[in-house]
């Protein structure tokens, strides 16, 4: 090959290296390599079978126009094809008379209504598997094959590989997304339909129980304080799975007035007291003599701290601490909820805000909950245009810090964005 003529092909070649990432899909990128072929090699044609798992054979992919109605519904075996024989093997193959080649598949000839001549083919490798061919047919003015045409369709063929493993990526992504995008729905709708549907017979579980209670004397109170005890937890599950709901639909709202976050926090932890000393778990408050005024929801405040609280009592064991720390930060106030806990590992960390996630698999649980408080107390403190993070150490514990803006805007105002990392 003359000099002038090796430097067009790696011109050429060079436009197709960018048309990789400037194509607009790989049917257009496609069509440029099999153009690029059949002119570099001097062929009548060129074509890209991709290898179809299902049907365990080649499928065209890409070829000339005309031909593209009759070929693309046909499978190519592996066994009895010169392009089964270059995928099975792995290896390039040149065919100078593929009359009398039995390795040649005939039913396409019949079926694209032309006769195959000669013809060149290359795998199409990525990673290390085959996943098709490319090959061109019919080598013009009765000239062969030969090892430069075999380079140039080498070439060709592994940026061809390239953009069909892309694509191939992209296809994966984009239905990994739907399928993420479905569940998200049905847990939304879960959420929604779980937490309207519940409300009302626990409303009257409760309240008949508590009635009885009043009714039936001391002879029955330990099974009725059973049922009331676990309808109350039943309750406070429906509850968050409502105010989970309620902020992914955006109909939360922020009823704000001048409240004292010293006194949420006090009213916290005599909340939850009595709970702690049963655990044998120190419950501890650390915070400044101010009253630590802000604009904001007093009740979901009051709803974001418990369930940090809750949280944190229920993964520390007896003989642990659990502290609240409160205080003001440079024009913010920031509450954190220190254990000496399980801890969490590094690799769940990420993930401890989001609905319905255990650390713990459903196998190895020793802790219930579904997984809701973490995504309720986010939610509560976003609202506020706050920000919210955890970190621990597994075996020594966990912290849970919110910060808070002092001062909620006015309804003219534009709502502040949750603060980022």
């Amino acid at each position: 090959m003359a000099t002038n003529e090796r430097i067009e092909h790696l011109e050429r070649l060079l436009e197709v290296v960018r048309g990789l990432t400037t194509a607009p899909d790989i049917e257009s990128f496609l069509q440029t390599v099999i153009t690029e072929a059949s002119e570099m090699t001097n062929s009548e044609f060129a074509s890209v079978l991709e290898y179809d798992e299902t049907a365990k054979e080649l499928r065209f992919l890409s070829m000339a126009w005309i031909h593209r109605d009759l070929l693309r519904p046909l499978g190519v075996p592996l066994d009895g094809s010169a392009a089964g024989w270059v995928f099975r093997k792995g290896q390039p193959l040149i065919i100078q008379d593929a009359r009398s080649d039995q390795r040649h598949f005939k039913a396409a000839d019949r079926i694209a209504q032309y006769e195959t001549r000669s013809l060149a083919a290359v795998p199409l490798i990525t990673h290390g598997e085959t996943i098709g061919i490319l090959e061109a047919i019919n080598k013009k003015d009765g000239a062969h094959y030969n090892e430069e045409d075999l380079a140039i369709l080498a070439t060709l063929g592994a940026l061809a590989a390239q953009a069909m493993q892309n694509d191939s990526l992209r296809r994966r992504v984009k239905s990994a997304r739907i399928e993420l995008a479905e569940l998200e729905r049905l847990k939304t709708d879960f959420i929604a339909i779980t937490s309207h549907e519940l409300r009302t017979p626990l409303g009257l579980i409760l309240g008949h129980a508590t009635f009885l209670r009043e009714l039936a004397g001391e002879k029955y109170n330990e099974q009725l304080d059973t049922i009331i005890r676990n309808a109350t937890k039943l309750k406070e599950i429906v509850e968050n799975l409502a105010d989970v709901d309620n902020y992914n639909k955006g109909s939360a709202r922020v009823r704000s007035h001048q409240v004292s976050l010293a006194r949420i926090v006090d009213d916290v932890a005599l909340t939850f007291q009595d709970e702690a000393k049963a655990q044998g778990v120190t419950l501890a408050v650390e915070k400044s003599d101010a009253p630590l005024y802000m604009d904001a929801d007093g009740v979901k405040i009051n709803i974001a701290l418990s369930n940090l609280v809750k949280n944190a009592l229920q993964f520390t064991d007896a003989g642990g601490r659990v502290t609240i720390r409160a205080g003001e930060e440079s024009g913010y106030l920031k509450v954190a909820v220190e254990d000496t806990g399980i801890g969490i590992p590094l690799r769940d960390l990420p993930r401890v805000f989001e609905r319905f996630f255990q650390v713990e698999t459903h196998l190895t649980r020793r802790h219930t909950g579904m997984g809701l408080g973490l995504a309720v107390a986010k939610g509560m403190v976003e609202l506020h245009g706050g920000r919210i993070w955890a970190e621990s150490e597994v075996g020594r514990g966990s912290a849970f810090t919110f910060l808070l803006p002092i001062r909620q805007p006015q309804p003219s105002e534009p709502k502040p964005k949750p603060l980022m990392e």
